[in-house]
């Protein structure tokens, strides 16, 4: 029995890839739901059931009332019984007791077989969704079991099956069963029937994932792929950037001969691969949008960020206009996506004529008349060749390019300075508007709820936001759909009556101490410490008999008038707001003023206690210096 169980356990443990913990809970289980369908046993009674691993024996234990007599063997049990499990069990009390009915192996097999495979089978399906959810984002193989219109189904490890829709596939794939394939797990998704794992092919990820697995530089972090845009099955581009010197992030991609391209290119269906250098300027000849419309080229670039797009006016020879667009506008459409620009591409001749247009039209392109005067004429000549079909020269090509360059860096730049003049403006009308308004949200304005909602829905979340756009252009607000001029005197009637709260800075305020004073009052009192060390060293000359008591009288008189004697008062101009804190001992203003301003002191400062004692006839001196533990007595008769 032993052996059979144990194999017949460990079988299982292998097939269905589960730990040993999660099989033997579904068994007890198990064995609890039959015990209560065998003896028809109550929901509430708590029942346990123990499994031994090592015999393959099964123990059920049920909870039961202990009584004198026994009237329901479900529920109660004797005290002999009970005392047997508890010894500390009596009348009346619960114990928890053996229940084992007989023959309930071969009874407990038929009635929980079903429930044993239900768990080991949510069990199973947790451990797939946790074992896929953790490898999202991830290449891995599968075995195609079926092909069909909506997609084809994937047989992987762990028994699991994956989907990969007709939308996460290279168009022009053909697969059949048994095929073996390489994809991205894109989603898994728990559903009643178990993990639903979604497979693509045409995800941009795929293409990274690639390009990880066949470029060391990009696996180690020597090479990051900045950006992305792929039209699965015709065209990607790829930007990468080197993060170290020397370097060559594109030659790392291609690989010796393009060995590392080309395997990339045949896992993707002959999937067209353009890997580009990164660059922070997107302008320029050789800047990032110049190379992102590869392999045509640019003969100038014109960003415009003043509106709420950043739109690049791109200018191309007239025979690379067609190579600059592609198929169906692809490549410029994949230059798009990669760079995050908005791309106007326009042939050298029609950029020309319309720069000519807006130099003879727009009011604001008429500080450039001056600059292109001489030019204008040739510029006209030039375009009429164009328009008849004659044939125009490089050095006229030349012309044009030179022309269209000074209009067109001409209307960049005084765009940049309306930004700049906006931006400023933005700036001190955010100064104007109370910090606290950007924090508050819009609900809290006292506005109806409908209005919250529509400026909510345009982009106001804060009172702030919606002050700044109030106070820059009102008809911003009012052209949103649903706002009228009730709508805005409502809300002007709203942000006055608002009662912002106002936050309160601490300002530290630095004590002021005339230096010059206490410059004065140092010297002072150095020639005090002086006057004072002269008369210790005459105090420790040692006092004999020869003392007489007129000496003495002297020196206590001279003592008396010095400790009398006022301190000069220090000056300082201490703000109410300002806390002193003054050490004990130290009443000496000046010590308030930095370490770097005061004058060291050439030696310590004593201190001095006199004091005569009638009964011996004689005068005590107990002198001190700042900082010794004690003092030190001289004795006079």
């Amino acid at each position: 029995m032993k052996n059979e169980f144990a194999l017949a356990f460990n079988e299982v443990l292998e097939e269905k890839q589960l730990p040993k913990e999660v099989v033997v809970e579904a068994l007890e289980s198990a064995m609890v739901s039959a015990y209560r369908k065998t003896v028809n046993a109550s929901s509430a009674q708590l029942v346990q059931a123990n499994f031994d691993l090592d015999s393959g024996e099964i123990k059920i234990f049920a909870e039961k009332e202990v009584v004198e007599e026994v009237q329901d063997e479900r529920t109660e049990v004797t005290l002999e019984v009970a005392q047997e499990a508890d010894a500390e069990s009596e009348l009346g009390s619960i114990v928890v007791v053996e229940s084992t009915p007989e023959n309930f192996g071969r009874v407990a097999a038929q009635t929980a077989r079903q429930v044993i495979q239900q768990r080991i089978r949510e069990a199973e399906r947790q451990a797939q969704y946790e074992h896929f959810q953790s490898q999202v984002g991830e290449i891995i193989n599968g075995i195609v079991q079926a092909v069909g219109g909506g997609g084809i189904t994937l047989g992987m490890d762990r028994n699991a099956e994956g989907t990969m829709p007709r939308n996460h596939q290279i168009r022009g794939e053909r697969f059949r069963n048994h095929d073996r394939v390489r994809a991205l797990l894109y989603e898994v998704k728990q559903t009643p029937r178990g993990p639903q794992i979604i497979l693509s092919r045409a995800h941009k990820n795929f293409l990274r994932r690639l390009l990880e697995d066949e470029v060391p530089e990009i696996y180690h972090g020597l090479v990051e792929i900045r950006s992305i845009a792929r039209e699965p099955g015709y065209r990607s581009k790829v930007a990468v950037s080197a993060l170290q010197p020397g370097i060559d992030p594109v030659g790392a991609c291609v690989g010796i001969r393009g060995v590392r391209i080309q395997a990339i290119v045949r896992e993707l269906h002959d999937e067209k691969i353009d890997v580009i250098e990164w660059n922070p300027d997107p302008s320029g000849p050789n800047g990032f949008i110049s190379k992102a419309l590869s392999p045509a080229r640019v003969s100038g670039v014109f960003l415009n960020e003043t509106d709420d797009r950043k739109t690049a006016t791109v200018v191309v020879p007239e025979d690379q206009l067609s190579l600059a667009i592609g198929r169906d506008g692809q490549n410029a459409r994949l230059a798009a996506k990669l760079t995050g620009w908005r791309i106007d591409i326009k042939s050298l001749p029609e950029a020309a004529s319309d720069a000519m247009f807006k130099l003879q039209n727009e009011p604001a392109y008429a500080d450039n008349s001056e600059a292109t005067k001489e030019m204008i004429p040739k510029v006209e000549a030039v375009l009429g060749k164009k328009a008849e079909g004659r044939p125009v020269t490089p050095e006229e090509y030349q012309l044009l390019t030179r022309f269209v360059n000074l209009i067109e860096i001409g209307a960049a730049d005084r765009r940049q300075a309306e930004l700049n003049i906006r931006k400023e403006q933005e700036a001190e009308v955010r100064d104007s508007i109370p910090a606290t308004a950007f924090d508050i949200p819009m609900e809290e304005l006292g506005i109806s709820l409908r209005i919250a909602n529509l400026l909510a829905g345009e982009g106001y979340a804060a009172i702030g936001d919606l002050m700044m756009q109030m106070a820059i252009d009102k008809d911003v607000v009012l052209a949103i759909n649903g706002m009228g001029p009730k709508t805005l005197e409502e809300i002007d009637t709203a942000i006055e009556a608002f009662d912002f709260p106002v936050v309160e800075e601490v300002i530290e305020e630095v004590v002021e101490v005339d230096l010059a004073e206490t410059a004065e009052e140092t010297e002072i009192a150095e020639e005090t410490e002086v006057a004072e060390e002269e008369t210790t060293e005459a105090e420790a000359e040692p006092v004999g008999e020869e003392a007489t008591q007129e000496s003495v009288e002297e020196i206590q008189k001279e003592s008396e008038e010095e400790l009398v004697k006022p301190t000069p008062k220090k000056k300082a101009a201490v703000p109410k707001a300002q806390q002193i804190k003054f050490v004990e001992g130290e009443d000496d203003i000046s010590k308030l003023v930095p370490a770097a301003e005061k004058k060291k002191k050439g030696s310590k400062k004593a201190f001095r206690e006199i004091e005569y004692d009638p009964d011996k006839d004689i005068t005590i001196v107990r002198r001190r210096r700042k900082g010794d533990a004690g003092w030190s007595e001289d004795d006079w008769e």
